[in-house]
């Protein structure tokens, strides 16, 4: 199907918001309490890649329809009848490809000029266009044009009721292959240290003396004191907390319809940020948000021209996957749809440091204090509590509280440890945001082979210097491996 360069969906589509059906699915498949919170407030999740070769759609479409019957989510629409106790389910239905296969067309000299720019408008304009509930909720755009990255650019948007991050991605290396080795699937990164879940139960360790048993004691207490102040952070946020406004804050207006976002991303090397890590005896989150912090604060003091000395308590959510880590390595066979994520309210500020490690000392604070905290399960416990018995528009008007009086959102999806090959097409580069949360700026993180893709989903009138803020997370991420260097040198001469 052809479309024009500013139209992802034909006009003549119906635009039902819920489609009653007669049908009965062949099992029992309703929508989570988070994919209905998903579903009323218009969320997309949106994967950009680029391709190494030319597009070859009758190659694509071939494995789109092979890999189709495997993921019962992308066969289904979201029906809302008198079954299931009148909630939101899922039903199978006929799927024709050419719904969900969109060849935009878009200005030769426009898309020759600046090819990157013109990828990056096409995927903006899709931030603002709803998707047809009578049809599965997903789409792929092909782009085949050559820019800086890729030889040509498919675009998969799809609706977040479908499933979170985690399973996209997972879903994604179950259907690909190693780009190295097409007879295997995609190798994934090593587990780390944690295998659980965020908030998993504390095993008791050998108490060999009474020095052990008080420790054991008191971690039961530090995790009950901060979970109640977390709660009681979470509950005074949905009531009246809010961070101060900066530039930083989404701009209220009474429009109702979807602002327009754009989507900029750069690669950063993965090997930097292990660097960073390993000299600094933290985890890979810790660098990120450290880094998150550095760029906004550069971005900010830039921008603002306010004194130097000046510091600002912000807060960010950090999506969780409540999943244990270890399930993302049985993709090989069970690829789990859903969304299966928790938040945290994670506190970051905007300082100019002397020293730049001390931003990622002060992300590494905060994220082991937020870990010694049930925070994430009672977050996520509450919410299936109140979209179950009130609704999801319940459900989103607290995520939309949660939202408008934050900053900003920031996300890592762990991604393949090698390049892989998708539909007979090698994947050069890829870049995962999301469209439809309120915030003006979103911030997220994808690792893909030696990459690390950096990706802000912001708002285009807020932020037309979107690349300006992109050079400001480049040159932090210098700044701080510089240190982190320099650090490790001082610690081996100290050493030797």
């Amino acid at each position: 199907m052809e479309v024009a360069a500013n139209v992802a969906t034909p006009a003549n589509r119906p635009l039902s918001v819920r489609v009653s059906s007669t049908e009965s699915s062949t099992a029992d498949d309703p929508m989570s309490p988070v994919g209905r919170v998903m579903e009323e407030m218009g969320i997309y999740i949106v994967l950009v890649m680029g391709l190494g070769t030319p597009v070859n759609l009758p190659v694509f479409r071939a494995g789109i329809q092979t890999e189709l019957p495997r993921f019962p989510r992308f066969r289904s629409i979201q029906v809302l009848d008198g079954s299931n106790n009148g909630k939101p389910h899922w039903v199978q239905t006929t799927v024709n490809l050419d719904d969900h296969i969109i060849l935009p067309r878009l200005d030769p000299a426009v898309s020759a000029s600046d090819p990157d720019k013109a990828v990056e408008d096409y995927v903006s304009s899709l931030s603002t266009l709803p998707m047809d509930r009578s049809r599965p909720l997903w789409e792929f755009h092909f782009l085949d044009f050559a820019t800086s990255e890729a030889t040509s650019t498919t675009v998969l948007r799809l609706h977040h009721s479908i499933g979170d991050g985690m399973s996209i991605m997972t879903l994604l290396m179950a259907s690909s292959r190693s780009t190295a080795d097409r007879a295997r699937l995609p190798a994934m990164p090593p587990l780390p240290r944690r295998t659980g879940a965020i908030y998993q139960q504390r095993t008791r360790p050998p108490l060999s003396s009474i020095g052990d048993y008080l420790a054991w004691i008191w971690s039961y207490f530090v995790l009950v004191w901060h979970t109640l102040v977390d709660i009681a952070l979470l509950n005074a946020t949905l009531l009246f907390l809010r961070d101060p406004r900066t530039m930083f804050t989404r701009v209220p207006d009474k429009v109702k319809s979807p602002r327009r976002k754009r989507l900029v991303h750069r690669s950063l090397n993965l090997d930097d940020v292990k660097l960073m890590k390993t000299a600094m005896n933290c985890t890979i989150n810790d660098v990120l948000v450290g880094v998150t912090s550095a760029a906004l604060s550069k971005y900010y003091f830039r921008k603002s021209g306010d004194a130097k000395t000046k510091r600002i308590h912000l807060r960010s959510i950090l999506p969780v996957n409540i999943r244990p880590l270890s399930s993302r390595q049985t993709y090989v066979t069970k690829v789990e749809t859903g969304n299966q994520v928790s938040i945290l309210i994670c506190p970051f500020h905007i300082a100019l440091h002397d020293d730049p490690l001390e931003y990622v000392h002060k992300a590494t604070r905060s994220i082991n204090r937020k870990k010694s905290s049930l925070e994430v399960k009672y977050a996520h416990v509450a919410s299936n509590f109140f979209v179950e018995y009130f609704g999801a528009k319940i459900g989103a008007f607290f995520l939309r509280r949660f939202s408008t009086r934050t900053s900003i959102l920031v996300s890592n999806v762990v991604g393949p440890a090698e390049h892989i090959t998708l539909c007979g097409h090698p994947i050069t580069c890829m870049a995962m945001s999301i469209f439809g949360q309120p915030q003006a700026l979103i911030v997220h993180y994808l690792n893909y082979g030696s990459t690390m893709k950096l990706v802000l989903a912001v708002d285009d009138a807020q932020f037309p210097d979107s690349h300006e803020l992109l050079d400001d997370f480049v040159k932090s991420v210098k700044i701080i491996k510089d240190a982190s260097g320099l650090k490790t040198l001082k610690t081996s001469i100290r050493i030797t």
